[in-house]
């Protein structure tokens, strides 16, 4: 081969090799500029957040309760009005606590932040299940045995509790389960719960009726089969459904 000819062959083969590096080093360039741009919209969109969570156009200026039946919800609102001003992201959860402790009936809330100025509350209230004699007053309690409220006469839209042992004894974990399971429109009507025990809850009705219910097990399946047997024998005076398979109505 002659001189010239090698030459060309190794120009060639330079030259395909510079084009090589070129195109791997080009999607290298394009790899790292597609990384460093979605690093730094990432980062953007962070210290955007961020500024906003933070910035006083975001702050609270308006504080929303909901869930609220037997509690003013301005009342709740003004508890919490020490966070009007706060930014959204630095709503003091430990005073929001604080301040919704001094409300007994709330069982449980949520905080959900509405920009760019609403905090809103969402309650769930306890249920009372009725009324307990305490020396010379009546307290309304759940069936935590959380006291809600204590007023010399029982009120009339609270059923009595008759149970032996209080608020501590098995009678009435017993009583306040069977409270829980019945259904809104039947509890409304018990004038009042007796339990010596956990196994012999007993229920009175405002039209006279006498519910033997037992103990707390199958609550739900006892509700079902009571609300079935009132409405097949409205006349009757007695229903046992302390056992569910087999009631009894006299």
């Amino acid at each position: 081969m002659r001189s010239s000819e090698v030459w060309r062959a190794a120009r060639a083969r330079r030259k395909a090799l510079r084009a090589e590096i070129r195109r791997f080093t080009q999607r290298s360039r394009r790899r790292r500029l597609a990384v460093w741009g979605s690093t730094a919209a990432l980062v953007a969109l962070v210290l955007g957040s961020m500024i906003a969570a933070y910035s006083p156009l975001f702050s609270v200026e308006k504080i929303t309760v909901a869930g609220a039946t037997s509690i003013d919800p301005a009342a709740v609102q003004r508890s919490l009005s020490d966070q009007i001003g706060a930014p959204l992201a630095l709503v003091d959860a430990d005073r929001v606590a604080s301040a919704l402790a001094e409300f007994p009936i709330i069982e449980s809330y949520a905080l959900e932040v509405r920009p760019p100025r609403e905090l809103l509350v969402r309650i769930v209230e306890r249920t009372p299940v009725g009324a307990i004699r305490d020396g010379d007053a009546y307290s309304v309690v759940d069936a935590a045995g959380v006291v809600l409220s204590t007023s010399a006469e029982r009120p009339e839209s609270t059923p009595e509790l008759d149970i032996t042992g209080g608020l501590d004894s098995a009678a009435f974990h017993s009583a306040g389960l069977v409270m829980r399971s019945l259904p809104a429109d039947l509890r409304a009507t018990v004038t009042q719960v007796r339990a010596a025990s956990g196994d012999d809850v007993t229920l009175s009705l405002a039209d006279g009726k006498t519910i033997v219910w037992g103990s707390e097990q199958d609550s739900a399946r006892k509700a079902a089969v009571l609300v079935r047997l009132i409405a097949a024998a409205p006349q009757s005076s007695t229903f046992d459904v302390s056992s569910p398979t087999v009631p009894v109505v006299g």
